[in-house]
Order: structure tokens, then C-alpha cells, then sequence
């Protein structure tokens, strides 16, 4: 479903991503954890085409990114470091236009509307939601259409528990049904209870990986954030 091989980019002269290979097939929850700056959100950003990589290639569904044809990103569902929304529509009107890019049936948005229990405010203005309502309605539009790629940074920001129970339920539906889920998270706990693997990264670069089910996440993430960190200053 996606794959990321040798994947390098650069801003100016801070590095982003170097040397990136990732795979997240069909059916599986990978989970991205690192420190703030480490290069989770960049990641996402190239694979969704938003950032394009100075070496290497980013492939969805078996293609190229540069050469995939648009209708094939109606399969992807994607929220990155903030909603998409218009500020001045209700939300079932951005449910509606997240739909029609998709293809989607009408009824889908009422669905999603349930769903995500967003009924009360359906006919309110975006702009005037909660930041929780807000994080809910971005995730209903991206997942509306339950894309065949899932790409989420981040996404349980703002949500109240009962919200994220909800996205949790849902994301291993659609691993279940077959589809490949891309997820960033500082909340360890909250990964490892969906996660079939846990990839760490730090300072651009993947660094290992971490057993879900491994007790006492949390050490073993800094462990090895703290001895990537000490390689890297004996090599400098």
C-alpha cells in the first residue's frame, strides 16, 4: 500500500528525512513515535505528496507518487497537523465537499455525522466548534469514505476519551478490512493498544523499532532515542 525507500529531504540546510525505508502493507497499523522535531510530520507530508523528496521514492499502491493517477487519491484518507475545513461552512456543508473530492455518496455524511457523533452540531459553522469538535470533524472527513490508506499525525489532539475510543474502534476496522494505517502519536499507551509495529524515529532517520507489547514502552523509546542521540555526537 505505501512504501517509502531511501527517502532523503532537506530544508535549506537543516535536514528533514534522510535515508527513509518504510513499508506499511495491507491489513497493519504502523505507529511513527519520536520527540517533537524528529521528522514524523515531514514524513507524512511526502507521502502524501505535499513535500517532495530530494532522494529516493515514495510509492502508493505499487506506483510511483510522481506518476500515480489521480483518481487514486480518492483511496486515501489523510489528516496532517490540522484539520481541513472551511471556517464559514457547517459541518455537515465540509462533510458534504470532503465527500464530493471523494466520489462519496450523500448518506456517507449523515453516516459520519453518527459516527463521529457530530449530529448536535451538524448544522453549526465550523469556526465557532470546540477545539475536540473541530479534531472530530477534520478525522470524519478524512475517514468518511474508509479509504484504502490511512494517514493520521497526531490525531487524538483535543479529543476527549470517549473520541478517541472511537478512532481507535475504527482504525482497526479498517486494518481488519484490509486496509494499510500510517499513525504518528506522542501517547505511546494509546499506540501500542491498536499498533502492530512501532517505528521510532529521531533526527530524521528511523532508529529502530518497538515490540507493542513490550512492557514499559515508554523507557525502551527513550533508551533508544538517548543512545541514537550519543552515537550521533561521538560522530561528530
Amino acid at each position: 500500500m505505501l512504501r517509502l525507500d531511501d527517502v532523503s529531504c532537506r530544508f535549506g540546510d537543516v535536514r528533514g528525512l534522510a535515508g527513509v525505508t518504510l513499508d506499511v502493507p495491507a491489513g497493519q497499523i504502523v505507529a511513527l513515535v519520536g520527540m517533537n522535531g524528529a521528522g514524523k510530520t515531514t514524513l507524512m507530508r511526502l507521502v502524501l505528496g505535499m513535500l517532495r523528496p530530494e532522494e529516493g521514492t515514495v510509492r502508493l499502491f505499487g506506483q510511483p507518487l510522481a506518476t500515480l493517477p489521480v483518481t487514486q487519491w480518492r483511496h486515501v484518507g489523510a489528516f496532517v497537523e490540522v484539520p481541513l475545513a472551511y471556517p464559514e461552512l457547517t459541518v455537515r456543508e465540509n462533510l458534504r465537499i470532503a465527500g464530493l473530492l471523494r466520489g462519496t455518496e450523500r448518506a456517507r455524511v449523515e453516516e459520519a455525522l453518527d459516527q463521529w457523533r457530530l449530529g448536535p452540531v451538524a448544522d453549526r459553522r465550523y469556526r465557532r466548534l470546540s477545539l475536540g469538535n473541530k479534531q472530530r470533524v477534520g478525522l470524519a472527513a478524512a475517514l468518511q469514505h474508509d479509504p484504502r490508506l490511512v494517514v493520521l499525525d497526531e490525531p487524538t489532539n483535543a479529543l476527549d476519551p470517549a473520541s478517541v475510543i472511537m478512532l481507535r474502534e475504527y482504525l482497526v476496522r479498517r486494518a481488519r478490512d484490509g486496509a494499510a494505517v500510517l499513525v504518528s502519536s506522542h501517547h505511546l499507551d494509546e499506540v501500542a493498544r491498536i499498533a502492530d509495529r512501532i517505528v521510532v524515529v529521531n533526527s530524521g532517520r528511523l532508529i529502530g523499532e518497538l515490540d507493542p507489547a513490550a512492557p514499559d514502552l515508554e523507557r525502551l523509546f527513550f533508551a533508544q532515542v538517548l543512545a541514537d542521540d550519543a552515537q550521533r555526537e561521538e560522530q561528530a
